[in-house]
């Protein structure tokens, strides 16, 4: 009896420990929500969370593929140059293949961008793996 008592409560720790190091699973709808908040936030460490290990940016026609690393200061740079006043989504729609997007006008003193972004379904998550700002 204590001998089952003991292999249980030690396979509840290894369960525990597992579950304590592996990587939470964010649904789309979080996603797209809290990719909303960093950019009206204009935080490039925020949004660095919810993108892919390879992420595309397209900034005002120029476009490059980085690493999250990479992204996460390209988009800080963005953000200093064009501090942002307000980010709101205009669509929200998925393509046949499982890929989410959004369409969005990211709004700064001065102006405005259309931003595009997709998602998709990594490692049982959505990472954004693309991101595109067009100033209209």
């Amino acid at each position: 009896m204590l001998k089952n008592r003991i292999l249980t409560y030690f396979s509840l720790l290894i369960f525990g420990c597992f579950l304590a190091t592996s990587t939470p699973v964010v649904a789309q709808s979080e996603v797209i929500n809290n990719v909303r908040s960093a950019i009206k936030a204009g935080s490039s460490k925020e949004l660095s969370k919810y993108l892919s290990e390879m992420v595309s940016l397209k900034i005002e026609g120029v476009q490059s593929n980085y690493s999250k690393t990479q992204a996460e200061y390209v988009l800080k740079d963005f953000f200093g140059k064009y501090r942002p006043s307000d980010f709101q989504y205009v669509h929200q729609g998925a393509s046949e293949g499982g890929l989410k997007y959004a369409i969005g006008r990211y709004s700064y003193e001065g102006g405005s961008f259309r931003v595009v972004l997709r998602s998709k379904n990594l490692e049982g998550g959505y990472k954004v793996s693309s991101l595109d700002f067009t100033k209209e």
